[in-house]
């Protein structure tokens, strides 16, 4: 079937004259002429013509996609190109299951769109910044023919220089709170218009492009475990990530973050690595001699699924990314007292089973990444974290402990009265009922190592309407 438009950018002439003759049958009428017979059927050509052009020009063509985040166990701090988000290390991070943190995003191009816009959960933000505007450059330079005869759209890479796209993105998680939000919006954002343009990239070119956004979201485009290479090149083009294991590789883990606060945080990753790799003289020993080390000793711990030592790497890396905040002028609190709180529960349990059950990491904020070496240790870790941490007494238990909730019926817990009845852990010594601290977790999300982005072919998830582009 031939498609009913073939450019629609070539219709500007034809336009002109259909108003010329317009004019004229406009004239004649006036005056109580008639046309002749072939300039009314010429005329009704035309008319009939444009009408048809018109029903084609109201298309709107989107994708849907749907985007994990990702919490490094290796910390990425510092960059050395702050344009091209250059790292001064490599890191290594766990895609988490989207079926609990995820970044859903719809992009959507229409003739009829006159500049690009888009709506971070629900609410209209700008696209002139310059990360957005790398990554849309990136992809339309890469973009190619995309035709859907059903529709009659026909768009050619050339086209997509002048056609402008709507963007729609929803996180289910908190926004700039510490948990890679800008990872899994920008991967999501990349992978999704990818699709639409048709750009014909490997996961790993199109991860540069998305570090160019933010640069954990070039870790978010694989699922598992994700090592992103540093490079070394000026231009970033060796600037990568690549999948060191799949989902399944150690499928048995199971993670428990703990949302202390869901605000934004004070001090931004932007801003905050700027400030350290200027004033910290701690971050470059730690870029040159401590985490070219740790790289490779975490990459034979994920290899060999060595949990002690994984749970080793990572709790030391998180300190130490801390010091490093610290020891930046001013110094930066990304972490409050109930995440220390957290870290000492989880230290006094290791040391008391000789052996870690636990690991844990923070990213550029107070809440807390948990990581148990299969459900048994899950369910008693959760235990633990509802004793010393138990919701206030008019708080749902069902949206206190959320993700998979299997977790809570392994740990024995159905309700508040369960929870009240908790045993203190035997490693808590005395004066017990000081270690508790209602109200101080805002409340758990239970998840997995996950897979990495997918298309959702659903149109009831869509966010924008495929009739007017615009949010639902």
């Amino acid at each position: 079937m031939k498609p009913l438009v073939h450019n629609f950018f070539e219709n500007t002439a034809t336009v002109q004259l259909d108003h010329r003759i317009l004019a004229t049958a406009t004239l004649f009428s006036i005056c109580g002429l008639c046309l002749p017979s072939n300039s009314r059927h010429f005329l009704q050509s035309k008319s009939e013509s444009r009408m048809a052009e018109e029903s084609v020009k109201k298309w709107v063509l989107m994708v849907t996609a749907q985007t994990p985040t990702n919490i490094a166990v290796i910390k990425y701090w510092g960059k050395r190109d702050e344009k091209l988000i250059l790292p001064i290390n490599d890191s290594i991070s766990v895609t988490l299951d989207p079926s609990h943190l995820c970044t859903t995003t719809s992009v959507a191009v229409s003739p009829d769109f006159t500049h690009d816009r888009m709506w971070l959960n629900g609410k209209e933000m700008s696209l002139s910044g310059g990360r957005y505007q790398n990554c849309l450059r990136e992809l339309r330079a890469r973009a190619s023919e995309v035709e859907d005869e059903e529709k009659g759209i026909k768009i050619t890479k050339k086209d997509w220089e002048k056609l402008h796209v709507h963007v729609a993105s929803y996180n289910n998680f908190p926004t700039a709170a510490g948990l890679a939000s800008s990872a899994a919006g920008f991967a999501c954002l990349v992978f999704s218009l990818a699709k639409l343009m048709n750009v014909k990239e490997d996961q790993s070119k199109l991860s540069a492009i998305a570090r160019q956004g933010s640069g954990s979201a070039c870790r978010s485009l694989y699922g598992g475990f994700v090592k992103w290479i540093m490079g070394k090149e000026e231009d970033g083009s060796d600037s990568v990530a690549v999948q060191l294991a799949d989902e399944n590789h150690w499928d048995d883990l199971v993670i428990i973050i703990a949302v202390v606060s869901s605000r934004q945080k004070e001090t931004s990753s932007t801003s905050g690595m700027l400030e350290t790799v200027e004033t910290s003289m701690l971050i470059q020993h730690r870029a040159k001699e401590v985490v070219p080390k740790r790289i490779i000793q975490m990459e034979e711990a994920i290899k060999n699924r060595d949990f002690p030592s994984f749970a080793r790497l990572s709790c030391a890396d998180s300190n130490q990314f801390h010091a490093v905040c610290l020891d930046t002028s001013p110094p930066i609190f990304y972490m409050n007292d109930t995440s220390h709180r957290i870290i000492s529960c989880v230290e006094k349990w290791n040391r008391f089973e000789g052996t870690p059950q636990v690991a844990y990491t923070f990213d550029a904020g107070p809440n807390a990444v948990l990581i148990s070496h299969n459900r048994k240790t899950a369910a008693l870790l959760l235990q633990r974290l509802l004793f010393h941490f138990p919701p206030n007494s008019d708080t749902d238990l069902n949206s206190y402990v959320i993700g998979d909730k299997t977790i809570l019926k392994d740990a024995g817990i159905q309700n508040m009265k369960d929870v009240e009845a908790l045993a203190p852990p035997p490693e808590t010594k005395d004066n017990i009922q000081t270690q508790k601290y209602k109200g101080d977790v805002s409340y758990f999300i239970c998840t997995r190592p996950g897979r990495g982005p997918v298309l959702l072919t659903d149109e009831s998830q869509a966010l924008l309407d495929l009739k007017t582009g615009l949010p639902k």
